[in-house]
Protein backbone atom coordinates (compact mmCIF):
# COMPACT_ATOMS: atom_id res chain seq x y z
CA UNK A 1 0.00 0.00 0.00
CA UNK A 2 1.35 3.43 -0.92
CA UNK A 3 2.03 4.80 2.55
CA UNK A 4 3.81 7.80 1.07
CA UNK A 5 0.51 8.98 -0.38
CA UNK A 6 -0.90 9.58 3.06
CA UNK A 7 -0.58 13.20 4.23
CA UNK A 8 0.28 12.30 7.83
CA UNK A 9 3.13 10.64 9.74
CA UNK A 10 3.14 6.97 10.67
CA UNK A 11 0.81 6.38 13.61
CA UNK A 12 -1.26 9.47 12.84
CA UNK A 13 -4.49 10.01 10.95
CA UNK A 14 -5.79 12.42 8.34
CA UNK A 15 -7.50 14.40 11.08
CA UNK A 16 -4.09 15.21 12.58
CA UNK A 17 -3.31 17.25 9.46
CA UNK A 18 -6.25 19.64 9.82
CA UNK A 19 -5.38 23.23 10.65
CA UNK A 20 -8.57 23.44 12.69
CA UNK A 21 -11.14 20.85 13.74
CA UNK A 22 -14.80 21.72 14.12
CA UNK A 23 -14.38 20.37 17.67
CA UNK A 24 -12.18 23.41 18.36
CA UNK A 25 -14.53 26.07 16.99
CA UNK A 26 -15.91 28.23 19.83
CA UNK A 27 -19.69 28.27 20.15
CA UNK A 28 -20.96 30.72 22.77
CA UNK A 29 -24.08 29.13 24.25
CA UNK A 30 -24.65 32.22 26.41
CA UNK A 31 -24.77 34.43 23.32
CA UNK A 32 -27.35 32.67 21.14
CA UNK A 33 -24.77 30.04 20.07
CA UNK A 34 -22.53 32.64 18.40
CA UNK A 35 -19.85 30.89 16.34
CA UNK A 36 -16.32 32.30 16.06
CA UNK A 37 -15.73 33.43 12.48
CA UNK A 38 -11.97 32.89 12.24
CA UNK A 39 -12.06 29.42 13.75
CA UNK A 40 -15.09 28.29 11.75
CA UNK A 41 -13.57 29.39 8.45
CA UNK A 42 -10.31 27.65 9.33
CA UNK A 43 -12.23 24.45 10.06
CA UNK A 44 -14.22 24.76 6.83
CA UNK A 45 -11.00 25.34 4.90
CA UNK A 46 -9.54 22.22 6.48
CA UNK A 47 -12.62 20.23 5.52
CA UNK A 48 -12.09 21.01 1.84
CA UNK A 49 -8.86 19.00 1.95
CA UNK A 50 -11.03 15.92 2.44
CA UNK A 51 -11.94 16.18 -1.24
CA UNK A 52 -8.23 15.74 -2.05
CA UNK A 53 -8.34 12.48 -0.08
CA UNK A 54 -11.33 11.38 -2.15
CA UNK A 55 -8.84 11.64 -4.97
CA UNK A 56 -10.84 12.50 -8.07
CA UNK A 57 -10.80 15.59 -10.26
CA UNK A 58 -14.59 15.24 -10.30
CA UNK A 59 -14.63 16.71 -6.79
CA UNK A 60 -12.69 19.84 -7.82
CA UNK A 61 -15.86 21.84 -8.66
CA UNK A 62 -17.33 20.87 -5.28
CA UNK A 63 -14.13 21.88 -3.51
CA UNK A 64 -13.80 25.14 -5.47
CA UNK A 65 -17.39 26.09 -4.74
CA UNK A 66 -16.88 25.68 -1.00
CA UNK A 67 -13.59 27.58 -1.08
CA UNK A 68 -15.24 30.41 -3.02
CA UNK A 69 -17.96 30.71 -0.40
CA UNK A 70 -15.40 30.67 2.40
CA UNK A 71 -13.67 33.57 0.67
CA UNK A 72 -16.89 35.61 0.55
CA UNK A 73 -17.30 35.36 4.30
CA UNK A 74 -13.60 35.97 4.91
CA UNK A 75 -13.68 39.09 2.72
CA UNK A 76 -16.45 40.50 4.91
CA UNK A 77 -14.43 39.68 8.01
CA UNK A 78 -11.37 41.42 6.55
CA UNK A 79 -13.34 44.58 5.73
CA UNK A 80 -15.20 44.69 9.05
CA UNK A 81 -13.24 42.68 11.64
CA UNK A 82 -14.85 44.22 14.71
CA UNK A 83 -18.35 43.51 13.42
CA UNK A 84 -17.47 39.98 12.23
CA UNK A 85 -16.00 38.33 15.30
CA UNK A 86 -18.81 35.81 15.09
CA UNK A 87 -20.55 34.58 11.95
CA UNK A 88 -23.93 35.77 13.17
CA UNK A 89 -22.76 39.30 13.98
CA UNK A 90 -20.96 39.63 10.65
CA UNK A 91 -23.94 38.50 8.60
CA UNK A 92 -26.28 40.77 10.58
CA UNK A 93 -23.92 43.69 9.97
CA UNK A 94 -23.75 43.01 6.23
CA UNK A 95 -27.52 42.74 5.84
CA UNK A 96 -28.59 45.60 8.13
CA UNK A 97 -25.77 48.11 7.72
CA UNK A 98 -24.12 47.42 4.38
CA UNK A 99 -27.40 46.37 2.74
CA UNK A 100 -25.56 43.59 0.91
CA UNK A 101 -25.91 39.81 0.74
CA UNK A 102 -22.56 38.70 -0.69
CA UNK A 103 -21.17 37.05 2.45
CA UNK A 104 -24.66 36.07 3.58
CA UNK A 105 -25.30 34.12 0.39
CA UNK A 106 -21.77 32.73 0.61
CA UNK A 107 -22.40 31.43 4.12
CA UNK A 108 -25.76 29.99 3.08
CA UNK A 109 -24.17 27.96 0.27
CA UNK A 110 -21.19 27.03 2.44
CA UNK A 111 -23.53 25.66 5.10
CA UNK A 112 -25.38 23.68 2.45
CA UNK A 113 -22.10 22.17 1.25
CA UNK A 114 -21.01 21.38 4.79
CA UNK A 115 -24.39 19.79 5.52
CA UNK A 116 -24.00 17.59 2.43
CA UNK A 117 -20.53 16.48 3.54
CA UNK A 118 -21.63 15.84 7.12
CA UNK A 119 -24.63 13.80 5.98
CA UNK A 120 -22.47 11.70 3.64
CA UNK A 121 -19.86 10.93 6.29
CA UNK A 122 -22.45 10.23 8.99
CA UNK A 123 -24.32 7.90 6.62
CA UNK A 124 -21.11 6.02 5.87
CA UNK A 125 -20.00 5.80 9.49
CA UNK A 126 -23.42 4.49 10.50
CA UNK A 127 -23.49 1.80 7.81
CA UNK A 128 -20.36 -0.30 8.09
CA UNK A 129 -20.73 -2.05 4.73
CA UNK A 130 -22.03 0.84 2.62
CA UNK A 131 -19.85 2.18 -0.17
CA UNK A 132 -19.05 5.89 -0.27
CA UNK A 133 -20.84 6.39 -3.57
CA UNK A 134 -24.11 5.27 -1.98
CA UNK A 135 -23.60 7.43 1.10
CA UNK A 136 -22.76 10.51 -0.96
CA UNK A 137 -25.71 10.01 -3.31
CA UNK A 138 -28.09 9.65 -0.36
CA UNK A 139 -26.64 12.78 1.25
CA UNK A 140 -26.87 14.74 -2.00
CA UNK A 141 -30.54 13.84 -2.41
CA UNK A 142 -31.21 15.02 1.13
CA UNK A 143 -29.30 18.27 0.94
CA UNK A 144 -27.87 20.08 -2.09
CA UNK A 145 -29.89 18.49 -4.88
CA UNK A 146 -33.04 20.52 -4.16
CA UNK A 147 -31.05 23.75 -4.53
CA UNK A 148 -29.17 22.88 -7.74
CA UNK A 149 -30.08 23.68 -11.32
CA UNK A 150 -30.23 21.14 -14.13
CA UNK A 151 -26.77 22.32 -15.21
CA UNK A 152 -25.14 21.77 -11.82
CA UNK A 153 -26.69 18.42 -10.92
CA UNK A 154 -24.65 16.41 -13.47
CA UNK A 155 -21.41 17.85 -12.05
CA UNK A 156 -22.27 16.58 -8.59
CA UNK A 157 -23.56 13.31 -9.99
CA UNK A 158 -20.17 12.73 -11.60
CA UNK A 159 -18.47 13.40 -8.28
CA UNK A 160 -20.70 10.84 -6.52
CA UNK A 161 -19.73 8.20 -9.05
CA UNK A 162 -16.04 9.02 -8.67
CA UNK A 163 -15.77 8.29 -4.95
CA UNK A 164 -13.19 5.64 -4.03
CA UNK A 165 -14.05 2.26 -2.58
CA UNK A 166 -14.82 2.40 1.12
CA UNK A 167 -11.74 0.36 2.11
CA UNK A 168 -9.44 2.61 0.06
CA UNK A 169 -10.91 5.79 1.52
CA UNK A 170 -10.46 4.72 5.14
CA UNK A 171 -6.96 3.44 4.37
CA UNK A 172 -6.08 6.99 3.31
CA UNK A 173 -7.40 8.34 6.60
CA UNK A 174 -5.25 6.13 8.79
CA UNK A 175 -3.13 3.00 8.94
CA UNK A 176 -4.53 -0.50 9.24
CA UNK A 177 -3.94 -0.57 12.98
CA UNK A 178 -5.49 2.86 13.51
CA UNK A 179 -8.92 2.32 11.95
CA UNK A 180 -10.78 2.32 15.27
CA UNK A 181 -9.19 5.66 16.09
CA UNK A 182 -10.02 6.99 12.61
CA UNK A 183 -13.70 6.15 13.00
CA UNK A 184 -13.90 7.52 16.53
CA UNK A 185 -12.20 10.80 15.68
CA UNK A 186 -14.07 11.17 12.39
CA UNK A 187 -17.38 10.65 14.21
CA UNK A 188 -16.49 13.32 16.80
CA UNK A 189 -15.46 15.73 14.05
CA UNK A 190 -18.68 15.13 12.13
CA UNK A 191 -20.75 15.54 15.31
CA UNK A 192 -19.24 18.99 15.95
CA UNK A 193 -19.83 19.91 12.30
CA UNK A 194 -23.46 18.74 12.51
CA UNK A 195 -24.06 20.90 15.58
CA UNK A 196 -22.66 24.02 13.94
CA UNK A 197 -24.50 23.39 10.68
CA UNK A 198 -27.74 23.10 12.63
CA UNK A 199 -27.10 26.37 14.46
CA UNK A 200 -26.34 28.21 11.23
CA UNK A 201 -29.28 26.71 9.34
CA UNK A 202 -31.61 27.98 12.06
CA UNK A 203 -29.95 31.40 12.02
CA UNK A 204 -30.06 31.79 8.24
CA UNK A 205 -33.70 30.66 8.13
CA UNK A 206 -34.80 33.49 10.41
CA UNK A 207 -37.08 36.02 8.72
CA UNK A 208 -34.79 38.88 9.74
CA UNK A 209 -31.82 37.17 8.10
CA UNK A 210 -32.31 35.29 4.81
CA UNK A 211 -35.73 33.83 5.46
CA UNK A 212 -36.58 31.31 2.77
CA UNK A 213 -33.75 32.27 0.41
Amino acid sequence: MATQERPYPTGGTFLDTLTRSFKDVPVDASNDNAIGTTEFLEAADSLTTLFDVLGSVAFKPVQSDMQGNIKKVRDLQSSAPDQSKTLQSGITYELKTLKKKTASDGLMWLVRGLDFTAQALRQNLSNASEELSTSFRTAYSGSLKQHHSLLVKPIFSAAMSATPYRKDFYAKLGGEGDQERVRRELSEWVAALETQVGILQAFLARKDVLGKS
